[in-house]
């Protein structure tokens, strides 16, 4: 008699059971600091620390006070990893072809220089400065590319525990609201044209909504332009976190560098892994949805509960990886992160003002 390899229903029920806990704690998280967010938002027109950042926050200030025990685990580390997976295939839905093409030749070039540089620069920087190698590559991206969401995605590519996410999380999104307010003032010392000032803020500011904060003070332009190049910018994670999953997953990497997933196979040196363990599939998910929305296969009416559901999972998976930081340890690297994160900050503001003025944009 065969036995099947797909689990049973009661063992699925008990799974879940088993997992339903720790979700839960980490969705209370998650509502608590999505109400602080709109708080925020309500009383100062303007939020200062986004809903993803509150989240870790407030589970590391969980996790001083108590120390999650059994009952807790299963649902936290399903939170952390399996949701974050989930949420960055749902991202794919954000990528649009038109507003890439929108942005000209040109620029689109010159953004992938400036994204490509600024990695390796900063990643140099959190070398130079003694950064574990897995947290300077998420400082790297999150700088070079998009922020948190950059962190997160790079994240369970590289084995990246939660410490690492957290304190690069934490102290890149404090630079980034010091980077929106202080850019307006930049622009004006600077006598920026509102346009270059939108591919300046495009090409620095971390997120999105961040982007029209640092904009919105010039001009209607300077938003419309920031917007596209920071869209642009966004779309280079996909080929970095696909190249970061060839590069931590090639043959003989386990044996030579053993930061790699916990329960990532093993094989010898010289031995190519299947394309399967190559690339993770939430690789090809985002990279297979973008090109379903480039295609016009999602529905209009569907992409903006894709986005809702999206950000979601990722402020869910950020209260677990809180949950998971010792404070301790976020503490003793504290200064020579805020030293790289800085650094790097301002080697892509030069490099980013190499580009507009060399290009004249």
């Amino acid at each position: 008699m065969t036995h099947s390899h797909f689990p049973t229903r009661s063992q699925v029920s008990r799974t879940a059971l088993r997992t339903l806990p720790g979700v839960l704690l980490c969705g209370v998280i998650t509502a608590v600091a999505i109400g602080l967010q709109t708080a925020m938002t309500t009383l100062f027109y303007h939020a200062w620390l986004e809903a993803l950042v509150l989240a870790i926050l407030l589970g590391m200030v969980v996790r001083a006070v108590w120390c999650p025990g059994d009952l807790w685990k299963s649902g936290i580390g399903f939170s952390a990893k399996s949701l974050l997976e989930i949420a960055i295939v749902l991202l794919g839905a954000s990528v649009s072809a038109e507003a890439v093409f929108a942005a000209g030749p040109i620029l689109i070039v010159g953004i992938m220089v400036v994204v490509a540089i600024a990695i390796v620069a900063s990643y140099s920087l959190g070398r130079l400065f003694g950064l574990p190698c897995r947290m300077a590559i998420l400082i790297a991206c999150g700088n070079s590319i998009c922020g948190n969401s950059a962190i997160a995605a790079v994240a369970p590519v590289i084995g990246a525990d939660g410490e690492d996410v957290a304190a690069s999380i934490s102290f890149t999104a404090v630079l980034g609201v010091l980077v929106v307010l202080a850019l307006p003032l930049l622009a004006t010392f600077l006598d920026m044209s509102p346009r270059s000032f939108g591919v300046f803020a495009g090409l620095t500011v971390y997120a999105v909504p961040q982007v029209l904060a640092a904009t919105a003070p010039i001009s209607s332009l300077s938003v419309q332009v920031g917007t596209i190049v920071k869209l642009v910018r966004v779309l280079m994670l996909g080929p970095v976190v696909l190249a970061l999953s060839l590069l931590y997953n090639r043959p003989g990497r386990h044996s030579n560098y053993p930061v790699v997933h916990d329960n990532a196979p093993r094989y010898p040196s010289g031995v190519r892994p299947p394309l399967r363990h190559l690339v993770p599939w939430f690789i090809v998910g985002f990279l297979a949805v973008a090109a379903g929305r480039s295609a016009g296969l999602i529905p209009e009416a569907a992409l903006h509960p894709l986005s809702v559901a999206a950000t979601w999972l990722t402020i869910v998976s950020m209260a677990a990886l809180g949950l998971g930081v010792d404070v301790r340890v976020v503490a003793r690297a504290g200064p020579r992160i805020i030293g790289v994160v800085t650094l790097s900050l301002v080697a892509l503001g030069l490099i980013a003002l190499a580009l507009i003025h060399a290009t004249a944009l």
